[in-house]
């Protein structure tokens, strides 16, 4: 007989990723494998491509550490969204529940505990995110990704597997990444990401020096949905609003990356041995989770950081040259620090609460 495991998490592509990678893995093991997800949030859209997967849409509310009128409406749709996940966890039977987070799964979260189903987090930063700390008391165990955030977890709840990169990051081939952005194998790339949201102050940042940039680098620009300049037709840079399958040919083809330090993304980085300068979101923009993450790359040799307040200008761009004039070092620290089977952890983890026939 087959078991049922139910996924959740969303409201941007970093709370699918690990989710996309276990998918592939938990339906050869015989898994049946559900999603709860928003009705209109990315993880929708990115689950739509996953064969074999039914997903289940709730009701979901932004938590949100500012003031904000929505914020008297979104507790209500939160409460409506537990309501639903409840009614379908009850229907539905998963043996399991695993939550990569976002605001979309703490309805879930609450709800398998309240059926008493077992439920797993995984925590990518350093230090859990909002959602994840309202849903932790209703957690199993915690999945971390940074030896360091079992210091902010209670204890005995939290066991490190490292990051999640999907098997098919690592398989992208630079010839097809250059032919999609009709670029030349004789002049280096920089990769910029903001995220799958896009970052417009790096955006900004970025296309304000290309003329600089673009007397040494080509430059592929992954610059979020509704964020492309249609204005901009240099020889050398190519932009994409977001892109899917596209992505380990571009990682394969990039020299060296620009990027906001959200942990998915520099994992993959990591995994893809690709040397990175890290802008992360200021105190001003976020709880400070970008900064934490980067500063931990930076010690670990494998990222230079940039304040967002200093990644402009010629600052920038003296940032990028360094980068890549150090490249090789970086290179080669990454290799040393070796490759943690941390999607296998996971498996595991997740057999350990699978019932018995």
């Amino acid at each position: 007989m087959k078991r049922r495991i139910l996924l959740t998490g969303g409201g941007s592509a970093g709370h699918v990723t690990v989710n996309l990678a276990l998918i592939p893995r938990l339906q050869k093991q015989g898994w049946d494998v559900e999603y709860i997800g928003s009705h209109q949030g990315i993880e929708r859209e990115l689950i739509a491509g996953q064969k074999g997967v039914t997903y289940h849409a709730v009701a979901t509310g932004k938590l949100r550490r500012y003031f904000d009128w929505k914020n008297v409406k979104d507790p209500l749709n939160v409460a409506r969204g537990v309501y639903q996940a409840y009614r379908i966890i009850r229907r539905r039977k998963p043996d399991v529940i695993f939550s990569k987070g976002g605001f979309v799964s703490v309805p879930v979260v609450v709800a398998g505990w309240m059926n008493r189903v077992p439920v797993l987090i995984h925590e990518s930063d350093l230090t859990p995110g909002l959602a994840n700390r309202i849903a932790i008391p209703f957690a199993t165990r915690v999945c971390i990704t940074f030896a360091e955030t079992e210091r902010h977890l209670p204890i005995g709840k939290s066991r490190y597997v490292g990051a999640v990169v999907r098997d098919e990051l690592l398989q992208g081939r630079a010839t097809r990444g250059l032919i999609a952005c009709d670029f030349v194998r004789s002049r280096p790339v920089l990769m910029v990401m903001g995220g799958s949201l896009g970052s417009q102050r790096l955006n900004q940042a970025v296309r304000a020096v290309l003329p600089q940039l673009l007397q040494e680098f080509q430059v592929v620009h992954i610059c979020g949905q509704g964020n492309v300049d249609d204005t901009l037709t240099l020889r050398g840079y190519r932009q994409f609003p977001y892109v899917k399958e596209e992505l380990p040919d571009l990682m394969a083809m990039a020299d060296v990356v620009l990027s906001r330090a959200g942990a998915n993304a520099i994992f993959e980085f990591l995994a893809c041995k690709k040397p990175m300068l890290l802008v992360p979101l200021s105190l001003e923009a976020s709880r400070g989770d970008q900064i934490a993450n980067a500063r931990s790359f930076e010690k670990r040799g494998f990222a230079a950081v940039v304040e967002e307040s200093e990644a402009h200008g010629d600052r920038l761009v003296d940032a990028v040259r360094a980068l890549y004039a150090d490249r090789s070092a970086m290179i080669a620290r990454m290799e040393a620090a070796g490759h943690m089977n941390s999607l296998e952890n996971i498996l595991q983890m997740i057999e350990e609460f699978r019932p018995s026939v």
